[in-house]
């Protein structure tokens, strides 16, 4: 019976989870998510080592709960518009599930050691959850989705996001949920023993801490009120790429345009892949958008394919990419390309085995690692095109060098399943850790603009074609997380960790002594 009930409560435990973000959006339901799946450990143990293998397991366990529930938009992305059977999806979206619960649980494959003592558990807890996240987001060119710290854009703890962002946000919570584990489980009693209070401390206060650094103000205005317009056109994905649905794309987009045009707009954007069809393949098209935006003085950002060709070996490469026209034409090419929607790994073997690695898009190539800016509307936008919005350190190194946060997106691919919300709420934590405004331009929904601290400021409904302005500032400066990135987690996790294996180490000397009073802890 133990042993049905313990991967049961911790598949339970990683569901529970999925209600603290978008579009549930419960963040204590996160908070008791974490709390239940270190109390776990401190179950199965009972006081004494766990194998590391029982670890891994129970972490699996969590793992299965959190992706199965959070990332069921998978399998509508692999059934519906990947042309797979549901038989052949359920496997695809099981085998996705299933490998990225065992990347979650590989660093807790070393917690076990830690659960006979409770400040190395404790600290060990935290740390391992921090590095377990940070592992999911470049393993296997990393999937960075469901981060705890992603229900927090407006609590306490809000405040870190540009300080040691969503990473730290995590590492805070693991603290406080593994306390609520142990006093749940009466291993803490501060008026019994005043050192827990150190303990019970340590994961109180994060909290108040963060309200108070939610007052600092880490970028600046500067410049004029940009105004913004974005055409949400709303064409189906199982139409995008057909020949005979072509005009009406184009004329959907046009149509928006002329009307934002008369809104006195300063700079338009389409969102990725607006124009079903290669850059070079419509020359006229490109010059007209460009003789118009001259015309009207209005910029455009569009999402295109755009295609180079190299006369070395007459070959042709395809870019995801962003084109500006008007005052100053630019490109830029998407560099972290999506597995089996942008690119076929071991292409060479699996393409052409299922339908689903012959996907419409599958053939793009990433572009170069650095980029510059877009410049339009006399300020310089950080161009994320879709996937990349969700890589904190990306979005960081590009916003060093911009003044305005911008993503493009086809959020067709998710259906009308929970992914584009939870896109949504990634691309708002972008925000807030770069102190920068954010305009978000997608086919489907959600299209909005979200202002520095990430919060959304203006959001049009998702599955109609429509059209919306703003207004937004370029920001000058840079924030703790900008300049110091994912190292300023790690100055905090690795010494909780290196505490934790010297506690543990103590604990192990003083029980091999002969016993002369009491346990030590």
């Amino acid at each position: 019976m133990r042993r049905l009930l313990l991967p049961a409560a911790g598949a339970a435990a990683g569901g529970l989870m999925t209600l603290s973000l978008a579009p549930f959006n419960y963040w204590l339901c996160g908070l008791l998510s974490l709390a239940l799946f270190a109390g776990l450990f401190l179950f199965a143990s009972r006081g004494k080592p766990l194998r590391g293998h029982t670890s891994f397991w129970l972490a699996f366990c969590y793992g299965l709960g959190l992706y199965a529930t959070g990332g069921s938009w998978v399998y509508v992305s692999i059934t519906n518009f990947g042309n797979s059977s549901p038989p052949l999806g359920f496997a695809l979206t099981a085998s996705f599930v299933a490998l990225m619960a065992a990347l979650l649980a590989a660093p807790f494959y070393f917690l076990g050691r830690f659960t006979a003592n409770k400040f190395s558990f404790a600290l060990a807890f935290a740390a391992l959850w921090f590095i377990s996240e940070w592992f999911r987001s470049w393993m296997f060119t990393g999937f960075p989705w469901l981060f705890a710290g992603y229900a927090h854009l407006e609590t306490w703890l809000s405040g870190w996001a540009p300080v040691v962002s969503v990473y730290g946000i995590g590492l805070f919570l693991a603290l406080s949920g593994v306390v609520i584990a142990l006093a749940a489980s009466g291993r803490l009693s501060p008026l019994k023993r005043p050192a827990h209070i150190v303990l019970i401390g340590a994961a109180i206060v994060p909290w108040p801490l963060g309200a108070a650094l939610a007052n600092i103000q880490w970028t600046q205005a500067e410049g004029g009120i940009i105004t913004v317009g974005l055409v949400q056109a709303n064409i189906p994905q199982e139409k995008k790429w057909l020949p005979e649905f072509r005009g009406e794309t184009i004329s959907r987009y046009q149509e928006g345009t002329r009307t934002l045009s008369e809104r006195d707009v300063d700079v338009i954007i389409w969102p990725e892949a607006a124009l079903p069809m290669l850059y070079g393949q419509a020359p006229n098209l490109m010059q007209a958008l460009q003789r118009n935006a001259e015309k009207t003085g209005i910029d455009l950002i569009s999402g295109i394919l755009y295609d180079t060709h190299s006369p070395v070996d007459n070959s042709r490469k395809v870019h995801n990419s962003a084109a500006v026209f008007g005052r100053s034409p630019s490109v830029y090419h998407k560099r972290h390309l999506v597995p089996f929607g942008e690119y076929v790994p071991l292409e060479e073997l699996i393409r052409g085995t299922i339908e689903f690695f012959n996907l419409p898009t599958s053939f793009i190539r990433s572009g170069p690692d650095q980029q510059g800016p877009l410049n339009a509307a006399g300020a310089r936008w950080a161009p994320l095109i879709c996937y990349e919005i969700v890589y904190p350190r990306l979005v960081a190194d590009s916003a060093l060098t911009s003044q305005v946060l911008l993503t493009i997106s086809n959020d067709a691919w998710f259906g009308e399943s929970i992914g584009p919300l939870q896109h949504m709420q990634m691309a708002q934590m972008r925000a807030l850790e770069t102190g920068r405004y954010l305009v978000r331009g997608t086919n489907t929904g959600v299209t909005a603009i979200v202002d520095p601290r990430g919060l959304i400021i203006e959001q049009l409904p998702q599955f109609e074609q429509a059209n919306m302005s703003g207004d937004i500032r370029a920001m000058r400066g840079s924030t703790p997380f900008m300049l110091a990135g994912i190292f300023s987690v790690f100055a905090l996790a690795l010494p909780m960790l290196a505490l934790a294996v010297i506690l543990n180490r103590k604990r192990k000397n003083s029980a091999a002594k002969p016993m002369t009073g009491g346990v030590t802890e």
